[in-house]
């Protein structure tokens, strides 16, 4: 163990140097599985601050998933299902974002959770994983376009792709703009979640007492009207779950913003725990009021042609067509909001793809960015995948939104599980290499041993049970394949990998200056016969072995600068942490 520790820590200081004394180049291992962390000089810019990042998390997955999906989640569940899922669902993706944020407080990089599955588990999952997440981010752009066209249908059914091709062209203009713009519009568009959230909660306890157009007091008679609690048995109780995991989906990308966040040390672990009072109150305590106040069977609140807002529909029993007006109009920005979101995400991943070396695993062009630090090319590539929300015209906006609601909520939960893959690797390494956990910037210390065990066994088990429904009592081809079709997509796209990485590695002519043995984080793909140049192919695993990995690359280093800025920014805040870390 002291050896590979000693070996890793050599290689690590190397790795800053051009070259030794003698003034030839260092040998080159093309095995070498540290690559898959993107390298790049220039690139990205760390322009998101400390205010923005922390607001983005605390409202990042306020949006079309908790405005929308809690009316079909309502619909086709019940009030309880809805309710249990959403708890079971929330609670999963907290301990998931600890795991997370063990990783992208150590090594704050682009790609996040999909650089470190390919870092820390296997490079042809991480390759699937990155190609996967990228659609998940790209439909979810689609997604939320035809949200808005469901959300407008409140006040006209008219036309309304126009006004999505309108939202396109905004989204792209300011993601094509310096992140600073990004991070500003997100900013204000969620703290207007924010607030509308907390008005809503106000409201909704209000008419659940006998504020209302009635003035009756509701209390819990909408669990016992006939259906309820439980709609549609276990079949309607699974389905909950994928569109739980849709309007959880984004906060795994919080990751992704690390690689563009100032002094992420410190900043990431407090964006990490705001998560558990976001879910509580924003989540548990609004799907609760909804599941008193609207009954499960409310007209048009999910079928093929719409779906109807609970928020908007609160509103209106509280008497005020304005306010309900109003509310549609907040949800109609937070639309808008998940869409700048999902487009900044899925541009990051696409560029994080482009820069792994030494091969890239998308076409390098996806790397160039603009003087303000912005891959344009790789936006161009995720955005025109929003194409897809014109089909509405044919299909349905609701029926359209329900398919690509499943296909990101499975997205959501295969990442989910792909952070567990990688928390487990990435443990096992650090303890197996003697490393000190005093070392980690960032440690969720309860969730020792059990977290990243917990996060894989759970989620695999949503996977395969959500998509009951599908199968009995009737077989319904397309939701089966909405549900599933992720899944041998990774398998292709794992293999594909595999098949081209071996084919790459054959071809490439070994010069006197490459090392191929030993191998460093993964079982070799290339044998060899001591004291010749040539190769012969070997087909074997590319699990990475956790014994070699070298846990110090890419590890940040605090600046000067970030040590005073959480000097001046400490004395503000230092009193709410400590409150809130006795809480936590």
């Amino acid at each position: 163990m002291s050896r590979s520790l000693s070996r890793s820590s050599s290689r690590a200081k190397s790795s800053k140097s051009l070259g030794d004394d003698s003034g030839r180049e260092p040998p080159v291992n093309i095995n070498d599985a540290e690559a898959p962390f993107p390298q790049s000089s220039g690139g990205l810019h760390r322009g998101l601050s400390a205010r923005q990042v922390q607001m983005i998390a605390i409202a990042g997955t306020i949006g079309t998933g908790l405005f929308l999906g809690t009316g079909r989640s309502l619909a086709q569940g019940g009030p309880a299902s809805m309710l249990i899922c959403y708890g079971i669902v929330g609670f999963i993706v907290y301990v998931t974002l600890l795991l997370l944020g063990e990783m992208a407080t150590q090594y704050p990089v682009a790609g996040s959770f999909n650089a470190y599955a390919t870092r820390f588990f296997s490079p042809s999952y991480g390759f699937a994983l990155s190609w996967n997440y990228w659609f998940n981010d790209a439909v979810s752009v689609a997604s939320d376009l035809t949200a808005a066209q469901l959300v407008l249908q409140f006040w006209t059914t008219s036309h309304p792709w126009v006004v999505s091709l309108l939202f396109w062209v905004f989204l792209v203009s300011i993601n094509a703009s310096h992140v600073k713009a990004y991070g500003e519009l997100e900013y204000w568009l969620s703290f207007l979640k924010v607030a509308t959230i907390v008005v809503f909660i106000i409201v909704g306890i209000l008419v659940n007492i006998g504020v209302n157009e009635s003035h009756t007091y509701i209390g819990t008679q909408n669990w016992r009207i006939p259906g309820a609690p439980f709609v549609g048995g276990f079949g309607g109780f699974a389905k909950v779950f994928v569109t739980a995991s849709f309007a959880y989906g984004g906060t795994e990308s919080l990751g992704i913003t690390a690689g563009e966040t100032k002094n992420p040390s410190k900043n990431m672990p407090k964006v990490v725990k705001f998560v558990f009072w976001r879910i509580l109150l924003f989540y548990v305590l609004s799907i609760l009021l909804i599941g008193l106040n609207v009954p499960w069977d409310y007209p048009n609140l999910s079928n093929k042609s719409t779906t109807t807002s609970p928020f908007t529909i609160v509103f209106t029993q509280a008497g005020s067509t304005v306010a309900a007006s109003s509310m549609n109009t907040v949800i109609l920005t937070s639309v808008l909001s998940a869409g700048n979101h999902a487009l900044f995400a899925g541009t990051r991943v696409l560029y994080g793809l482009s820069v792994v070396h030494p091969i890239p695993h998308a076409p390098r062009i996806f790397s160039r960015t603009t003087r303000a630090g912005v891959p344009l090319y790789a936006l161009l590539a995720t955005s025109s995948i929003s194409v897809l929300c014109l089909a509405s015209s044919y299909i349905g906006s609701g029926q359209l939104w329900g398919w690509l609601q499943n296909i990101v909520g499975v997205s959501n939960q295969i990442a989910w599980l792909s952070i567990g893959l990688a928390s487990w690797r990435f443990r096992k390494a650090w303890i197996r290499q003697g490393r000190s956990l005093d070392e980690m910037k960032f440690r969720a210390s309860w969730t020792w041993p059990w977290g990243p065990y917990f996060v894989i066994i759970t989620v695999i088990a949503l996977i395969l049970i959500q998509g009951w429904s599908s199968v009995f009592p009737t077989f319904s081809p397309v939701d089966f394949v909405s549900y599933y079709i992720e899944i041998p997509i990774m398998i292709v796209m794992g293999l594909s990998w595999v098949i081209a990485k071996n084919a790459f590695v054959d071809s490439i002519p070994v010069p006197g200056n490459v090392s191929l043995d030993p191998p460093n984080e993964t079982t070799s793909l290339i044998s060899h016969d001591a004291g010749t140049r040539g190769t012969h192919h070997k087909w074997t695993s590319d699990i990475v072995d956790i014994q070699t990995i070298d846990l110090y690359r890419d590890e940040y280093a605090d600046e000067p600068l970030d040590e005073v800025e959480d000097e001046t920014k400490g004395r503000r805040l230092q009193l709410f942490w400590r409150l809130y870390g006795m809480l936590a």
